[in-house]
């Protein structure tokens, strides 16, 4: 069912025509969602329509018990090596190129050796795609549930298809959540890979809390970029979020449509991930 799930995935994208990924050079040539191609404004339209608070309490239940199966961490980015992200306007490699592109970028910049690792890890949740999840489920941009949707949030003109925008409580500013400050750790994130791959790594890493708060919302633009939802944060976010914020500049700005040489730099991640990964396979 895994090998069936990314096959099935690899040959509907390769169908969405042509290749769209340039050497970027001016930081506005990136998320421009105006002249996306068709398919990324269909992903959003499916996850703003889909993505309802009572969906992502289900998906965490389902998936907190880590139990789809134990893989490897360099196993799992060449499971990636088919995986293309329908819902990203500016890169059409597979997500081990991104993942690679991410972390070389920190790795020339010097950054600490937690963060290159970060890079080089952090769309692993996506492997919810091979568990057979569709794409709105998966990848995307992630925002608050069970309160008011931002209108900073990409295609918010597509929520009005979603029952939660119907529901008096969960439109109001704080909505289920009882007052500001409450902290990020208590609010509910549309389900997707960022979320999971915090449950697979919090307890089966050594990594620092700061990764871990880059993990769980490194897709958290309408925070991170835009400024929303500041009312929820707790001091402790306040803390992580410019580090959240360092991290967005190499994830977002290191795409290119040139590749790493993969064999090149396999062992030097072979032995960043025994660092901080003590088993050599982890729970999914």
């Amino acid at each position: 069912m895994l090998k069936f799930c990314g096959v099935i995935f690899l040959a509907s994208h390769l169908l969405c025509g042509a290749v769209y990924a340039n050497e970027h050079s001016e930081k506005t040539d990136f998320r421009n969602y105006e002249e996306a191609p068709a398919h990324v404004k269909a992903f959003y339209k499916a996850q703003h329509t889909n993505q309802t608070l009572a969906f992502s309490k289900n998906k965490f239940q389902e998936y907190k018990q880590l139990n789809h199966g134990t893989y490897g961490i360099w196993e799992t980015l060449e499971l990636l090596s088919t995986l293309k992200d329908e819902s990203d306007p500016d890169l059409d490699l597979p997500q081990i190129q991104h993942a690679l592109q991410t972390a070389e970028a920190m790795r020339r910049a010097n950054q600490p050796d937690w963060m290159i690792l970060t890079g080089l890890i952090h769309d692993l949740g996506k492997m919810l795609s091979y568990f057979c999840e569709p794409q709105w489920a998966v990848v995307g941009d992630t925002y608050p549930l069970g309160c008011q949707f931002s209108n900073k949030i990409v295609h918010a003109d597509y929520f009005k298809d979603n029952p939660d925008f119907h529901h008096p409580l969960y439109q109001k500013k704080l909505g289920i959540y009882k007052k500001e400050g409450i902290g990020l750790d208590k609010v509910v994130m549309t389900w997707g890979h960022d979320e999971y791959l915090y449950q697979v790594v919090k307890d089966q890493s050594t990594l620092p809390e700061q990764a871990k708060f880059i993990i769980r919302y490194h897709s958290f633009y309408a925070l991170h970029k835009e400024g929303e939802y500041q009312y929820l944060l707790n001091n402790q976010d306040k803390k992580q979020l410019a580090w959240l914020k360092k991290f967005n500049e190499y994830d977002l700005y290191s795409k290119s449509a040139k590749p790493i040489n993969i064999a090149e730099v396999k062992p030097y991640y072979e032995s960043l991930i025994n660092q901080y990964f003590p088993e050599k396979k982890i729970r999914w």
